[in-house]
């Protein structure tokens, strides 16, 4: 007993140790190495350093740098390390390098079944990972079998199963997506946790698996959570149950949660059947009268996101119908709408492929461009079954040319309100595929606004690799490359459009994207070159003799033309980010539909969170527009265009941890790794296959929620103030 008593007091002390304060200078060298990429000799020595917390604080940094070469000393850490919190950090920073190098240590943590928990929790994590990003390597189908068999474990045990270990199983066959894993994912649909039911139904639902039908009918029915009842409604539509249609309808218009109806009402509209039309169309009613008795000044109703829902649903429910009771409905709600909502129009185009009853509201916003444009567009696959449709539909394309093509030369100094719906214009075009389309898009890749260039970028390079769209593609890559200085979408899109279309016409736009101070330019080089079509190529002088790994070292940031990915790279933006550590950083928005705060994450994301703040602090998110909610999802700000492809003029770097995506979780919107700049989400509910992806730095409370959950697109943030102590 004596001994025993050492022996506990031993373990809490390690335990203290791992999670004591990392000091501020050796803070400071890891966000430095952290920024610039680098995972050499002094991180190395960190990863050796006799105080724990040092070691697992340089372990993160290490996977957050993604260098290969770190992959050994982290199999060393995860195999051989004293202090549990340290090899579970190995086993996560080696599921963020996503090597497949480390996969014999991953198995070996998952094969050992009396090991610690937490430990292989992690290991599952990483090897779902690993195993996705090396889809093509044999290793990674044994990482995949080795989650099958650690979940087959977990449900055979006795003594009761490790919760923690399972969720990060089920999210690794999510991602794995290995031989047997659907099955091995079944029993614990049944299980009372209800977060790994839920998180069970999910990957199911992902996985459009239909072995678990029975049971998620069973637990739509009774289960007393609603996240529970909201993903088995998802799965039931996942599966092509069509024998649950009258369960979902039940479901969709009756259950007390919104969160629970809308992923049922998403169900019907997978299942398509007819008969759930009428009592749609009744429950859309009921939203609408609704929506009008909550109508206030610049109040946007919370019933608006469900009514959304269930007009998309019905037009692909009861598609060139022409159903009257539909189609009223549709009626109501432009008069209020004014033709903000594009997603409602396009239903009811599909419902009724015809031209509209005269209603329509005048052209004024981009808003209502956007929406025009999408209407239009969507004659490029509907097939009407009236001589007035099928007109319309021949005529659409030349309906929507002038003002693609205006959109495509149209000055953003002068037309800054209506060139937001440039890129659903374009896009919208392009569905016809017309012979004007592909200099419309050559067009607008010299247009000054950086978002229309991406896009027509974009939309280029599904087209033919005609000589003329390669010389515009590779001038708009150069140019973007040279003046853009705070802005790389269009370089990028260009970039990747070429290397689409002729791999070879590529190469020369590489000498000059190699010298970009932009270092998710010049990362992309990087990855260009390592295509097996450059290997044994002469290549130009520049690409032959440059240094590759310069090209994803990241410089340091000197100010103007040096965005680099990143911008919180100097010794006073560390020490400020690092010394609120431990400490209470609070954001509190307000909103017309209530205020709600924000606890900020300092310790888990110090520089994203020190990003949030200078931006709160200089009012820049005051009075945006909340352009993204998905219902059961996320609520989505951040965007001064308003579009979802504005930014504040610079982007920062991943700072993935360890905190899972639970509902009200604050993360950084992205467009790739390191693309975060001032777009952040709250989540609705669990979101487990975002885990580890997007950088967590904030939480909203349960009480808060209920603020977020009123939320609807289209609504303002009014302000955001930071609170420290």
């Amino acid at each position: 007993m004596k001994h025993l008593g050492k022996t506990l007091l031993l373990i809490a002390f390690v335990a203290i140790a791992a999670a004591a304060q990392v000091p501020l200078d050796i803070e400071v060298k890891i966000l430095r190495a952290e920024d610039e990429l680098r995972f050499d000799a002094e991180l190395t020595e960190l990863l050796r350093h006799k105080d724990p917390a040092i070691r697992r604080r340089a372990t993160l940094a290490a996977g957050r740098i993604g260098d290969a070469v770190a992959v050994g000393p982290l199999a060393e850490l995860l195999a051989k390390d004293t202090v549990v919190e340290v090899r579970v950090m190995a086993a996560f920073a080696l599921g963020e390098i996503e090597s497949i190098e480390a996969a014999d240590a991953i198995i070996k943590v998952l094969g050992d079944f009396q090991g610690r928990p937490e430990i292989r929790a992690r290991a599952a994590e990483a090897a779902g990972k690993i195993a996705a990003a090396n889809a093509a390597d044999e290793r990674s189908k044994k990482l995949g079998a080795a989650v099958v068999s650690t979940l087959a474990h977990e449900n055979r045990k006795r003594s009761g199963p490790h919760i923690d270990l399972i969720l990060a199983g089920v999210t690794a066959v999510l991602r794995a997506r290995p031989e047997g894993g659907a099955e091995a994912v079944v029993p614990f649909v049944g299980y009372s946790d209800a977060r790994l039911a839920a998180d069970s139904l999910n990957a199911l639902a992902r996985l459009r698996s239909k072995i678990a039908s029975e049971k998620a009918r069973e637990l739509l029915s009774k289960a007393a959570d609603p996240i529970v009842r909201a993903n088995a409604a998802r799965l039931l539509g996942a599966a092509d149950d069509k024998t649950a249609v009258d369960l979902l309808i039940k479901v969709a218009t009756s259950d007390a949660d919104s969160r629970v109806r809308v992923s049922a009402v998403r169900s019907l509209a997978q299942l398509k059947d007819a008969k759930a039309a009428e009592a749609l169309t009744a429950h859309g009613t009921k939203l609408l009268a609704d929506y009008k008795r909550s109508m206030a000044d610049g109040i946007i109703p919370a019933e608006h996101s469900e009514f959304v829902e269930v007009a998309v649903a019905l037009g692909q429910i009861v598609p060139g119908s022409f159903n009257e009771a539909v189609l009223k409905l549709f009626k109501e709600f432009a008069t209020l709408d004014k033709g903000a909502t594009s997603e409602v129009y396009v239903a009811r185009v599909r419902v009724a492929p015809a031209r509209g009853e005269g209603n329509a509201p005048e052209l004024t916003s981009w808003k209502q461009y956007r929406t025009l444009a999408m209407i239009v567009g969507e004659f490029a696959v509907i097939e009407p079954k009236t001589e007035e449709g099928k007109k319309l539909k021949s005529e659409a394309a030349a309906i929507l040319e002038p003002l693609a093509r205006a959109m495509a030369t149209a000055d953003p100094k002068e037309d800054a309100g209506a060139i937001m719906a440039a890129p659903a214009t374009l896009s919208a075009f392009a569905r016809f595929g017309t012979e004007s389309l592909d200099e419309i898009l050559r067009l607008a890749l010299r247009n000054p606004d950086v978002q229309i260039r991406a896009t027509a970028a974009s939309l280029l390079g599904d087209r033919p690799a005609a000589e003329a769209n390669l010389d515009a593609l590779k001038n708009a890559a150069e140019y973007a490359i040279m003046n853009d200085p705070n802005e790389n979408d269009a370089a990028l899109a260009a970039m990747n459009a070429l290397f689409k279309l002729n791999k070879n016409e590529a190469l020369s736009v590489l000498d000059v994207a190699a010298g970009s101070p932009d270092n998710l330019i010049r990362r992309r080089v990087d990855q260009m070159l390592n295509d097996e079509a450059f290997k044994g190529r002469e290549l130009s002088p520049i690409l032959k003799n440059i240094d590759r790994t310069d090209l994803v070292r990241v410089r340091r940031y000197s100010g103007k033309g040096t965005r680099l990915g990143q911008v919180l790279n100097n010794e006073a933006d560390y020490r400020r980010a690092a010394a609120r550590r431990n400490g209470s950083v609070k954001a509190v928005l307000t909103t017309k539909k209530g205020t709600f705060t924000i606890d900020l994450l300092p310790d888990d994301a110090p520089l994203t969170v020190d990003n949030f703040v200078r931006l709160a602090n200089s009012k820049y998110f005051d009075g945006l527009e909340v352009h993204r909610v998905v219902p059961n999802f996320v609520m989505q700000d951040g965007d001064p265009r308003g579009d979802g492809t504005g930014g504040p003029g610079w982007t920062i770097r991943c700072e993935v941890n360890m905190v899972p995506y639970g509902r009200g979780t604050v993360g950084m919107a992205l467009a790739g790794k390191d693309t975060g700049g001032s777009q952040w989400f709250v989540t609705h509910a669990p979101q487990p296959h975002l885990d580890g992806g997007y950088t967590v730095f904030g939480q909203v409370s349960e009480r808060d929620m209920a603020v977020v959950d009123r939320i609807v697109q289209g609504d303002k943030i009014s302000t955001v103030r930071i609170i420290e102590k």
